[in-house]
């Protein structure tokens, strides 16, 4: 009976994604966090899922920094909505790598993001790499982690890039930064709770 009201909430959420440059975002209203990766990739585009190239370690780290219970793979991304999770990009437009981007895409896209926040109202949203952030708050000194400044009503995070092409990071640290971000957000719900 529970498996069944679990289900029909997913149901009910899934409604909610929406296409965003051939891929659908992984949303739903007041998540926990939704992930902000910079752009889709061309391989993810054509795949028609997320963060679906090997070499990226998004689904890896979600789960080893206690995201989610489980590996979920690409095909699976729906189910970050039973964990309070989602998925957006700053820039919907796909390209082969995300150094193709200027900071002028990420200016231009920002007001759609920022009302897509305000709309959903996630408690968090997490930046994955500088970019996009750095362009958006038209600040240089980004540090990673919790920043000062919400975005749109949620506190806002700058998580490093899970991409494969990211050699400053590996999965340990990787790992690190993500589960950082997590026991903050449990500690905070266990002292409001």
């Amino acid at each position: 009976m529970q498996d069944d009201a679990r289900a029909e909430s997913m149901d009910a959420q899934c409604e909610t994604a929406a296409p965003a440059g051939g891929l659908s975002e992984i949303l739903a209203p007041r998540l926990s966090v939704v992930f902000c990766g910079l752009n889709p990739a061309l391989t993810a585009h054509r795949d028609g899922h997320n963060f679906s190239n090997r070499s990226n370690r998004f689904w890896r780290v979600l789960h080893l920094a206690g995201f989610t219970p489980r590996l979920l793979r690409a095909e699976e991304e729906l189910e970050m909505l039973q964990y309070g999770l989602g998925l957006t990009s700053a820039v919907s437009r796909p390209t082969k790598s995300a150094s193709e981007l200027k900071r002028s895409d990420y200016i231009a896209a920002a007001p759609v993001l920022e009302d897509k926040i305000r709309r959903l109202a996630p408690g968090h949203l997490a930046f994955l790499g500088k970019a996009a952030y750095t362009a958006i708050s038209l600040r240089a000194d980004i540090e990673w982690g919790r920043q000062p400044d919400d975005f749109a009503g949620a506190s806002v995070w700058m998580l490093p890039n899970p991409s494969g092409l990211n050699r400053a990071f590996d999965l340990a640290k990787l790992t690190e930064h993500y589960r950082e971000m997590k026991l903050a957000i449990d500690r905070a719900a266990a002292s409001t709770g």
